[in-house]
C-alpha cells in the first residue's frame, strides 16, 4: 500500500521513517517533505500543498491513507475536505482543530467542563491588555491567539517583558500568528509553577489510546534561560509523569476533553496532545491544546514506538482503537534540536550541511529545516535537524545523541548542551 503524510518538519520525516518501516508499505510520499525525507528508503517527496490536488493524488496513485503532521492544515479543514471526497484521512475536523487554532475556543471550553487549567483574561485592545498587566502584576504568562507554530507563548517573569509581549503579538504580530476571524488577540494567564509534560494520545472519537509521555525544552538555552522556541529538544519517557499522573491526567484532562468535543458536535479523531504543568504533588493542569503530534516529541516518542503505525491509523479512522494496545521499547530516546543562527527571532538560512553520521539502530537523524540542492544538504527552517539516540538511560541516550551532535557543522548552529537535565536531576 502507498501512504501520504502532509508536512515539512522533522514530526513528518519522523512519521515517515516510521510508517515506511511497515512490511504492508510500498511507499511513503511526504508533501512537500524536506531534505531528510528526500533519502529516506521507500520514501518520496511530492512538491503538493494545495489540498484538492493533495486528493486528487491519492485518488490517482490509491493512497491507502493521509496523516496530516501540522497544525496550518487541519485548522483549515483538509480533514472535512478528504473525508468529503470519500478518502481515509487521520486528523480532528477544522471545528475540533479549534482546540489548537484558537486559545480563547480552548479557555472557554476548558472552563465550560471543568477541565484544570490557569485563570485568564483574553484582550483585543493593547490598551487594556496593558492595564491588566499593570494591576495584575507578574509572572504571566502571554499567548497569542492563533496558529504560531509552537512560538507565540511568552513566559513573562516582569511587567516590561509582559507589556514587550503584548505589543509584539497584537500591535507588531513579531510571530507571524494566523489569527482567527475575530483578529488579533491575546490571552494573559496565570503563571503556574511546577514541571511540564506533554501528554499525547491518540482518539478516534470516543476511544483514546495514550502515547508514552515525554518532555520537551522550550526555551532557547541551557538551564532553561533565553526566548521560548518551538521546542530545542526532548526525551521519552518523562519521569514526572508517574502512573498516579498518569492516571490522574486521564480522568480529569484527557476523556473530559474527548467527551465534551462530542456533547459539542465535534467528534475528535486525530492525535490529541496535552501541554501540562505538574505542581510537586502530581496534580496537573492545561497549559494548551494542541490537535497533532508535537515537535521535538514525535522523534524521541517514535524512536521507541515497536507497534506497526500504520496498523494504528487503521484502527484509529476505523473507530476500533479500544481493540490497540501499543508497544514500547523500554529505553529512553533522546532528542537534541540543532537550530539556524538568529533562530527564534530571525534565522538565517542556506547554509552548507556535512557531516550527519550514518543511521543507526540506535541513533537516527530527523530532519525538519533541510533541503537538497545538487545533491548538498543546506538549511531552509529554523529549527534544522532533531538527533535522536536509544539508550538504557537518559545519560545515555543523551551522551549518545551529543556523539552525534558533534560529527554535524553548518555555519552559526546552535543547540543546547543540557537535554534531559529534568530527568537526570530526578
Amino acid at each position: 500500500m502507498k501512504i501520504l503524510v502532509i508536512g515539512s518538519g522533522g514530526r513528518e520525516h519522523a512519521l515517515a521513517w516510521k510508517l515506511a518501516q511497515s512490511p504492508r508499505v510500498k511507499k511513503v510520499y511526504v508533501a512537500p517533505g524536506n531534505g531528510g525525507t528526500a533519502t529516506e528508503t521507500r520514501v518520496e517527496n511530492l512538491p503538493i500543498t494545495d489540498p484538492p490536488q493533495l486528493a486528487d493524488f491519492c485518488i490517482a496513485e490509491d493512497i491507502h491513507l493521509t496523516v496530516v503532521g501540522p497544525e496550518a492544515p487541519l485548522a483549515a479543514g483538509i480533514v472535512d475536505y478528504f473525508r468529503m471526497r470519500r478518502l481515509r484521512i487521520f486528523g480532528p475536523t477544522q471545528g475540533a482543530a479549534q482546540l489548537e487554532s484558537s486559545k480563547a475556543f480552548a479557555k472557554a471550553f476548558m472552563e465550560r467542563h471543568g477541565i484544570p487549567t490557569a485563570a485568564h483574561r483574553t484582550f483585543s485592545d493593547a490598551a487594556e491588555a496593558h492595564a491588566y498587566i499593570d494591576t495584575h502584576g507578574a509572572p504571566l504568562v502571554v499567548k497569542a491567539d492563533g496558529l504560531a507554530a509552537g512560538k507565540g507563548v511568552v513566559v513573562a517573569l516582569t511587567l516590561a517583558d509582559a507589556h514587550a509581549a503584548v505589543a509584539d503579538m497584537l500591535e507588531h504580530n513579531t510571530y507571524g500568528v494566523q489569527h482567527g476571524e475575530d483578529g488579533a488577540r491575546v490571552m494573559i494567564e496565570d503563571f503556574l509553577d511546577g514541571e511540564e509534560a506533554s501528554f499525547i494520545v491518540l482518539v478516534d472519537g470516543r476511544n483514546v489510546v495514550p502515547l508514552a509521555s515525554s518532555q520537551d525544552h522550550k526555551r532557547l538555552q541551557d538551564e532553561d534561560r533565553g526566548p521560548n522556541t518551538g521546542g530545542m529538544g526532548a526525551y521519552s519517557p518523562a519521569p514526572v509523569v508517574t502512573p498516579e499522573v498518569h492516571a490522574r491526567v486521564m480522568r480529569e484532562i484527557i476523556l473530559p476533553t474527548v467527551q465534551g468535543m462530542a456533547a459539542e458536535g465535534h467528534d475528535y479523531t486525530g492525535f490529541l496532545y496535552a501541554g501540562l504543568m505538574i505542581d510537586p504533588q502530581g496534580h496537573a493542569k492545561t497549559l494548551e491544546f494542541n490537535c497533532r503530534l508535537g515537535d521535538p516529541e514525535t522523534q524521541p516518542i517514535l524512536m521507541r514506538l515497536k507497534s506497526d503505525l500504520v496498523t494504528v491509523f487503521d484502527a484509529a479512522i476505523d473507530g476500533k482503537l479500544d481493540k490497540m494496545e501499543l508497544q514500547w521499547d523500554r529505553r529512553t530516546a533522546l532528542a537534541v534540536v540543532m537550530a539556524a543562527p538568529g533562530y527564534p527571532e530571525a534565522p538565517r538560512l542556506g547554509g552548507a550541511i556535512s557531516g550527519i553520521p550514518k543511521h543507526a539502530d540506535d541513533l537516527h537523524v530527523f530532519h525538519a529545516g533541510t533541503r537538497l540542492e545538487d545533491g548538498k544538504l543546506h538549511t531552509s527552517g529554523g529549527r534544522v535537524l532533531a538527533v535522536t539516540a536509544l539508550g538504557d538511560s537518559v545519560r545515555m541516550a543523551q551522551t549518545r545523541a551529543y556523539v552525534g551532535v558533534r560529527q554535524i557543522a553548518f555555519e552559526g548552529m546552535q543547540f543546547r548542551q543540557d537535554i534531559g537535565w529534568r530527568a537526570i536531576k530526578r
